[in-house]
């Protein structure tokens, strides 16, 4: 009997060994996630707007096979949240800056875990590399036709730094709305009077270790709403532990068009 009871926790230990060796691996996949989102708003003179979204990275070092999957013709990056969190090093933080800057303009928002290395020090730094930082405020990128895209960014929920009422003041009427908010509860606080068309987010990690489908959260997707259409990211790194299982680490490549352009 002594016997068989070694032999099982043997095998109970082997197994989960063997399976937190897979969850190690992939808390390190690099996935980039395709969508071609079609709205009826966006403005035909930008033809095919491109976007880089990448958000929760953490302690991850931005991987070459990540990079190498994005295509050239990005017209800018957007970090949603978590870039960095208590302990990682601001060398790190900057060499994670300096590939993404490479591919086009980096926009920003602040994810709860980024307050934790300082505000104004990580502030100081993504301005010295030309970030632009979206605090409860917004940023205009006009066509060549002077048609608008308009990017909103909110801080963090956490301890009530969202301002979204700030955030619309004296926006301009009749352009296409896309709002950054770290975590995707920001929908419940918006109006369909708002005519923000998409969000981008992530926070959740969706759920980072799922058993038989389950976990803390829902897995990240694309969710098509009342009041807006609203992308939530696995995110590309981890929180608490560097283990991932059925919430696939991801980066995301977001192509925006007129719905009347989607055949052309």
């Amino acid at each position: 009997m002594f016997s068989l009871l070694i032999k099982i926790i043997f095998v109970f230990c082997f197994i989960l060994f063997a399976l937190i060796i897979i969850m190690l691996f992939k808390a390190k996949e690099n996935r980039l996630t395709k969508h071609t989102l079609l709205f009826d708003e966006f403005p035909k003179s930008f033809d095919t707007f491109r976007i880089f979204f990448i958000s929760d990275i953490h302690r991850r070092t931005i991987s070459k096979k990540l990079l190498e999957m994005v295509p050239d013709s990005i017209n800018l990056v957007v970090i949603g949240g978590d870039l960095t969190e208590a302990g990682v090093p601001f060398q790190k933080v900057e060499k994670n800056l300096n590939v993404l800057k490479k591919f086009a303009p980096i926009y920003f928002v602040f994810g709860n875990n980024d307050y934790e290395v300082g505000k104004d020090k990580l502030e100081y730094l993504l301005t010295k590399h030309g970030v632009t930082i979206l605090n409860n405020s917004s940023a205009t990128i006009t066509s060549n036709t002077g048609e608008k895209l308009i990017l909103l960014g909110v801080e963090d929920m956490s301890e009530d730094r969202d301002r979204l009422d700030i955030t619309l003041d004296h926006l301009p009427e009749g352009d296409f709305r896309l709002l950054i908010s770290h975590n995707p509860d920001i929908y419940h606080k918006l109006k369909k009077a708002d005519n923000i068309s998409l969000i981008l987010s992530g926070h959740t990690h969706g759920g980072q270790i799922r058993i038989f489908g389950l976990g803390l959260y829902e897995k990240g997707k694309l969710h098509n709403l009342k009041k807006a259409s609203l992308l939530i990211s696995n995110g590309y790194g981890t929180s608490g532990i560097p283990l991932r299982l059925g919430a696939p680490a991801e980066a995301h490549f977001i192509q925006l068009k007129h719905t009347s352009l989607h055949n052309e």
